[in-house]
């Protein structure tokens, strides 16, 4: 089955395979930071940012799925060990040790901008070479500027309200 998958991609697959345990790793390390920074956010809009962060960790954990069936599909190995996580990772990962609303959400919106770049060049890379890939990198990118666009939606609002109480 592999080899019929390999035999549509018009690049480079294992530079291909490469770059997609790249962003699997990014996923993991995503996961884990909204994951954990639910279960440490303190501060104002508590509730509402742990409930986003909640959302967003599925969400990622379902784009890591995405990426490991098509790495598999490709012949590849997926990313085996957290250590590699780390090691490869185009965005590596923000520790939660201040626990304030603001730098939470300040850490995840950072991430998604670095996840927003790395998906916006592997778009360009397969737009012409796979098109399996670039269609499941299209809906990962896609959830991707709308996580952006909640967390600061959610920074902004908790801005205000704190604007308005001074």
């Amino acid at each position: 089955m592999a080899e019929i998958g390999r035999s549509i991609v018009k690049m480079n697959v294992d530079e291909l395979i490469n770059l997609l345990n790249k962003a699997l790793a990014d996923e993991w390390l995503a996961y884990y930071q909204y994951w954990i920074g639910a279960k440490v956010v303190k501060g104002p809009m508590k509730d509402a940012v742990i409930s986003e962060l909640d959302l967003h960790a599925t969400e990622e954990l379902t784009h890591a799925n995405l990426l490991v069936t098509r790495i598999v599909q490709l012949g590849g190995t997926p990313v085996l060990t957290p250590e590699d996580w780390l090691k490869i990772t185009n965005c590596g990962y923000d520790v939660p040790s201040d626990p304030y609303v603001e730098e939470i959400l300040n850490q995840n919106i950072k991430g998604e901008q670095c996840a927003i770049r790395t998906y916006s060049s592997l778009l360009d890379i397969t737009r012409e070479g796979d098109p399996v890939t670039y269609d499941i990198i299209l809906q990962i990118l896609a959830d991707e500027v709308e996580h952006e666009e909640d967390l600061v939606s959610l920074k902004e609002d908790m801005d205000l309200m704190l604007a308005r109480r001074k």
